[in-house]
């Protein structure tokens, strides 16, 4: 595993160098306030082959991304199981899981964020967001 910091990211790359289509890599998102155990996820979701590479904000708090390409189907459930496993998916008050989204690159390059951002990729076309069980 290589691991490059810079001021703003901390990078995490399997030594294997990923091969990621520039119109189709996106990453799923998760929003920390503990570094060191955001540090300790990237390192194990590189250690354990979930993912070739991943990053979080070089600050106490910020977001991690953890990057594949959308069209890997099994890269996806990996990435899920992983973050279900740590608890990398809030829950409502009622208990569901939060639909989060895979964010493509290109949509972050162009600025889409808030109200402009729509996904076409979400958790509840794998998983059933009350039960947590696959689709």
């Amino acid at each position: 595993m290589r691991i490059i910091n810079n001021v703003f990211w901390i990078y995490y790359l399997s030594d294997k160098d990923p091969q990621f289509d520039p119109n189709k890599v996106g990453k799923w998102m998760y929003f920390f306030s503990d570094r060191n155990f955001m540090e300790k996820m990237c390192k194990e979701a590189i250690e354990e082959g979930i993912v070739q590479e991943c990053k979080h904000s070089n600050a106490n708090d910020g977001v991690s991304c953890f990057y594949l390409n959308d069209d890997d189907f099994e890269g996806h459930k990996k990435v899920i199981s992983f973050f279900l496993k740590n608890k990398l998916i809030r829950k409502t008050k009622t208990g569901r899981l939060y639909n989060i989204s895979f964010k493509h690159d290109e949509q972050t390059e162009a600025g889409d964020y808030g109200k402009n951002y729509h996904s076409d990729i979400k958790l509840n076309q794998f998983i059933d967001l009350e039960t947590g069980g696959w689709k």
